[in-house]
C-alpha cells in the first residue's frame, strides 16, 4: 500500500495495523520498519518547516515500480509506504516504510532499498526554512552513494536469515 498525504502520519497506528495485516500470512517471520522525521537542524541552521510537494501521479508510479522491483528482488509477503507532503515541522513524520517478509534479512533491505529509492529518485520537491532563510534541497553525495549500492551486486544473494 502507498499513501502519499498532507496530514500528520502516526507511525505507531501504521505499524500496529501493518502488523495486524502482515500476520493473516502465516508465513510471516519478519517485519522491519522505519519512520523517517524532519530534523530540527541542518547545515544551514535551525530548521523551522519543511515543505515536500509531490508530482501526482507520477510519484505514485515511480513508488509503485520501486515496490515491485522490492517485491521481485526479495520475497515479501507486504510493504506499507506512507509519504507526507505540504509544509511539517521539526518532529514532524515525514516517511513510514514497512516490509514484512519470512525472514528478517529480506524484510530489513527491502526496506532500506525503498527508503534508498524515496530519498533519491521519488518524484518530490523539498524546500528547507531555516532561520537564515529558504532554499531548495538535493539529495546528498551520500544517498546516492546509498543508492548505488544495489545496483553493485554487493547484495545480490541476500535475502534469507
Amino acid at each position: 500500500m502507498i499513501d502519499l498525504r498532507d496530514n500528520q502520519i502516526d507511525a505507531a497506528a501504521a505499524l500496529g495495523r501493518f502488523e495486524t495485516e502482515a500476520a493473516k500470512n502465516q508465513q510471516t517471520g519478519a517485519i522491519v520498519s522505519f519512520t523517517g522525521q524532519v530534523r530540527g537542524c541542518a547545515r544551514t541552521g535551525r530548521v523551522r518547516s519543511l515543505f515536500l510537494q509531490a508530482y501526482s501521479p507520477m510519484t505514485e508510479q515511480g513508488i509503485e515500480q520501486a515496490v515491485r522491483q522490492a517485491e521481485a528482488r526479495w520475497p515479501l509477503q507486504a510493504v506499507h509506504i506512507l509519504h507526507r507532503t505540504g509544509l511539517m515541522a521539526p518532529g514532524d513524520t515525514i516517511v513510514f516504510v514497512a516490509t514484512a517478509s519470512a525472514h528478517r534479512r529480506a524484510a530489513f533491505e527491502a526496506a532500506d532499498y525503498l527508503m534508498d529509492y524515496l530519498k533519491t529518485e521519488a518524484i518530490f520537491w523539498k524546500r528547507e526554512d531555516t532561520i537564515t532563510g529558504s532554499k531548495w534541497i538535493e539529495p546528498r553525495q551520500q544517498d546516492h552513494l546509498d543508492a548505488a549500492r544495489w545496483t553493485t551486486g554487493r547484495l545480490e544473494n541476500a535475502g534469507t536469515g
